[in-house]
């Protein structure tokens, strides 16, 4: 969830707000192409950062709705794991690299349909987020959280031009 408590400390920096209001300015950031964010855990998020005092209630009930403001260990917090991902690179986990692993299991035939596949997947992921960013002009986002955005499609190109590339080492024996 650190991913999510970040994102969640982060949006509250711009003033109190309920879960709703989270998980809406999220979507328009256009959140779900470039993190690992589970909307439905907004809520649970939002209440264990009270509990831990990183988060204060200051109103209950608008519209039934709890809404939160960040504290001052909250932007400490916020500050701390902010600092932390701009300083570490981990490893991207892709349960992808577990199908390589093994791509010689598979019949020449049945590897090459799925790597098709694949390719027809990633084409539309790299066009969604090409209509993503486009559409996001039109909100009112921040200009940087466009770079999110093109991030993940420049992953998803390299993806495309590996698989395009494999396809062919595939067929012509050299694969796997």
């Amino acid at each position: 969830m650190s991913s999510t408590r970040v994102l969640i400390l982060g949006t509250l920096l711009d003033g109190p707000l309920h879960g709703y209001e989270v998980r809406r300015r999220l979507e328009l950031w256009g959140a779900a192409y470039w993190a690992n964010v589970a909307y439905g855990s907004i809520y649970h998020g939002l209440a264990k950062m009270a509990d831990e005092g990183l988060l204060t209630v200051v109103e209950h009930g608008r519209g039934g709705k709890t809404v939160y403001e960040i504290t001052g260990d909250g932007r400490e917090e916020f500050r701390r794991r902010l600092l932390t991902y701009w300083w570490e690179i981990k490893p991207i986990v892709d349960p992808f690299q577990v199908a390589l692993t093994f791509m010689d299991r598979l019949p020449k035939a049945d590897l090459v349909n799925a790597m098709e596949a694949r390719l027809t997947q990633l084409r539309a992921a790299v066009s969604s987020t090409e209509r993503a960013l486009e559409a996001k002009s039109s909100f009112d986002a921040p200009r940087h959280i466009d770079e999110c955005i093109r991030l993940a499609n420049a992953q998803l190109r390299s993806q495309l031009g590996w698989v395009e590339g494999a396809i062919e080492r595939v067929e012509s024996g050299e694969l796997p």
